[in-house]
């Protein structure tokens, strides 16, 4: 996969830290939650279907199981370093909550790292992102650029994201409610609605443009 990535043109690998295992997902599991038809994973194809069949037989939701049998919770900074050592592409981490993992992503000469929680989809009482955000960029002390997602749902909320020292942010939900209304040009749609504002919001708040955003248009109480 990461051989194809490379010849596909990918400029980056992204590698997801925080889901080493599956969150509980009542809903998921009450509704046997599953990817609709004509939709599947194209890089695990042949392990969907199986799995798939067999979930659905017992009653529970298709794709927390196809999680469980494809994920492997042993991912330590081990794997994280010969997964570095197998690309020529930059390799962030996505996930990272903590200082300590933060320095230690430094450490091991991560491209990057992307603040998330997963959307606060896998640990009940989580801190929202933009918390920790704060204390992350700190301990990087500028050494790689550090990301966010997670809540971005309006302009504004991203120019807060970049006031506490956020490189860019990243969106989740909102590109598939884009998606789901119009497609592709939902897609745009939404993106262009979140530039628009926060260019207001930065006209208001008096920055011209992004390297000016700093600290001071947030309050800490």
């Amino acid at each position: 996969m990461v051989a194809r990535a490379e010849a596909a043109g990918c400029r980056a690998l992204v590698l997801t830290v925080d889901t080493p295992m599956l969150g509980r997902r009542e809903r998921d599991a009450r509704n046997r939650f599953a990817l609709p038809e004509g939709i599947e994973p194209a890089n695990f194809a042949a392990i969907h279907h199986l799995v798939a069949a067999r979930a659905a037989k017992e009653g529970s939701s298709p794709f927390a199981a196809q999680v469980q049998q494809l994920f492997d919770p042993s991912l330590d900074w081990d794997k994280v370093a010969w997964l570095k050592s197998i690309t020529r592409l930059p390799l962030l981490l996505k996930g990272v909550v903590t200082p300590e993992d933060a320095r230690l992503a430094v450490a091991a000469g991560m491209a990057g790292i992307i603040v998330s929680n997963h959307g606060g989809r896998q640990l009940d009482g989580a801190e929202a992102t933009i918390m920790a955000l704060p204390r992350v960029v700190e301990a990087v002390a500028g050494a790689l650029p550090v990301m966010m997602d997670g809540g971005i749902r309006r302009g504004v909320h991203v120019l807060i994201a970049l006031a506490l020292g956020a490189r860019a942010v990243f969106i989740g939900r909102p590109y598939l409610w884009g998606l789901a209304v119009d497609g592709e040009q939902g897609v745009r749609d939404v993106v262009e609605l979140l530039r628009a504002e926060l260019e207001l919001a930065m006209a208001l708040s008096g920055k011209s443009s992004i390297d000016r955003i700093d600290r001071s248009l947030v309050a800490e109480g």
